[in-house]
């Protein structure tokens, strides 16, 4: 059984930054990819970024250059460094990690940016 857990969202004003944390436990191997999709409401879920376990990464269009994405392999654990927020950035963040071509997702952690 695998479990990934997040943190770290909440309400931040537009330019600011927020670093939002997934810890994933059960059976689950460091050599898995993760990442961070999000979904805004009344809109499709979208992906945002992943990292591989040997540290290769991918954002959207949307988030480059603001966002990064890292991970810890020793605690399998996964980070996104948001900065220069935008109120379009507002969605629950859902971190997921891939077992063997099938998606697993943590139960969300909501990001608003608003003054």
């Amino acid at each position: 059984q695998v479990q990934l857990v997040e943190s770290g969202g909440g309400l931040v004003q537009p330019g600011g930054s927020l670093r939002l944390l997934c810890a994933a436990s059960g059976s689950i191997s460091n050599t898995y990819p993760m990442g961070w999709f999000r979904q805004a409401p009344g809109k499709q879920r979208e992906f945002v970024a992943r990292v591989t376990s040997g540290g290769s990464t991918n954002y959207a269009d949307s988030v480059k250059d603001r966002f990064t994405i890292s991970r810890d392999n020793a605690k399998n654990t996964v980070n996104l460094q948001m900065n220069s927020l935008k109120p379009e950035d507002t969605a629950v963040y859902y971190c997921y990690v891939v077992i063997n071509f099938s998606y697993y997702w943590g139960q969300g952690t909501q990001v608003t940016v608003s003054s």
